[in-house]
C-alpha cells in the first residue's frame, strides 16, 4: 500500500446562502510512495490549495478518499485531528509561520511541547536536525533577527522534529531570494534522500525541477504527470516548462 492514496477526490464549495456552487476538485486520483519527493503545479485557481487543505486534513472532501498510511482522513474525529497532524504531518509554509516572541529553538520545539514531550527528548531530537540545517548557532535568536532563508530552514526543522510520515510544503520558496531558494531546495533533496517523504505545492519551475515527480492540476483534475527518470534538473525544468505551456494554452495532455 502507498503511503498516501487519493482516490475519486471531489470538493464542492457552496455559497453562503446556497445559491450557487463551485467545484474546486473533481475525480482526483494519485498516490505517493514512501520516500518520494513529489511537486504539484498548476495555475492559480486550479485547485492546488484545496487539494493541499484536504491532504492536511484541514478540510473534508465532498466525495472520495484521502488515505495516509491506510487511514481515511475524513473518518478522523474533529477532536483527534490536531493530534493526528502533529504525529503524522510536517508543514512548511511560504510565510514561515514562526512566532516572533519565541526563540528559534522554542519555535522548533512547539509541536513537541504540544505533544507533552520532555525537554531532554526535545533537545536530543533537535541537535542533529539543527546541525544538518545549519541552525546550531542561531537557536537562541528570534525570527525578526534572521533572514528569510534562515527562517525557512527553521520552519523545515519544525516540520522534521516530529519525524512525520509526510512533509507538506506550500510554496516554500515563494518568499525567498534565489540564493536562499537554492539552499532550501538542496536541503529538501537531502532530507528526501534520507527517506523523508515530501509533497510540495509550488508555482516555481525551479523548485519543481528538483522533485522526483511532478503532478499538474488543471480545472480541478490531474492533467498530467512527469517522472524524473534519468533527467537532470535542467532537463526536467524544460519538460515542466513545456507542460505548463500546454496548461496555459489549452493543449491536450502530453
Amino acid at each position: 500500500m502507498s503511503l498516501l492514496e487519493v482516490s475519486g477526490l471531489k470538493k464542492v464549495y457552496t455559497t453562503r446562502f446556497g445559491g450557487s456552487s463551485v467545484e474546486a476538485l473533481r475525480n482526483v486520483n494519485f498516490s505517493v510512495e514512501q520516500g518520494e519527493y513529489v511537486a504539484i503545479m498548476g495555475e492559480s485557481g486550479s485547485g492546488k490549495t484545496t487539494l493541499l487543505n484536504l491532504l492536511a486534513a484541514l478540510d473534508r472532501p465532498t466525495a472520495g478518499q484521502v488515505l495516509l498510511n491506510g487511514r481515511d482522513l475524513s473518518q478522523i474525529k474533529d477532536s483527534e485531528l490536531a493530534l493526528f497532524r502533529r504525529e503524522n504531518l510536517g508543514f512548511v509554509f511560504q510565510e514561515f509561520n514562526l512566532l516572533d516572541n519565541f526563540s528559534l529553538e522554542d519555535n522548533i520545539y512547539l509541536p513537541l511541547v504540544l505533544s507533552g514531550e520532555s525537554y531532554t527528548e526535545m533537545h536530543s531530537r533537535l541537535q542533529p536536525i539543527a546541525r544538518q540545517l545549519g541552525l546550531t548557532e542561531l537557536l537562541k535568536k528570534y525570527p525578526y533577527e534572521l533572514s528569510g532563508g534562515q527562517k525557512q530552514r527553521a520552519a523545515v526543522a519544525r516540520a522534521m522534529i516530529t519525524d512525520p510520515r509526510l512533509i507538506l510544503a506550500d510554496e516554500p520558496t515563494g518568499a525567498l531570494d534565489s540564493r536562499a531558494t537554492d539552499e532550501l531546495l538542496r536541503l529538501f533533496g537531502e532530507v528526501n534522500r534520507q527517506g523523508q517523504t515530501v509533497l510540495m505545492v509550488t508555482h516555481s519551475v525551479r523548485a519543481a525541477s528538483t522533485a522526483g515527480r511532478v503532478l499538474f492540476i488543471k480545472d480541478g483534475e490531474v492533467f498530467h504527470q512527469l517522472y524524473r527518470g534519468d533527467s537532470t534538473d535542467e532537463q526536467l525544468y524544460q519538460k515542466i516548462s513545456h507542460t505548463l505551456t500546454l496548461l496555459a494554452t489549452g493543449g491536450d495532455r502530453a
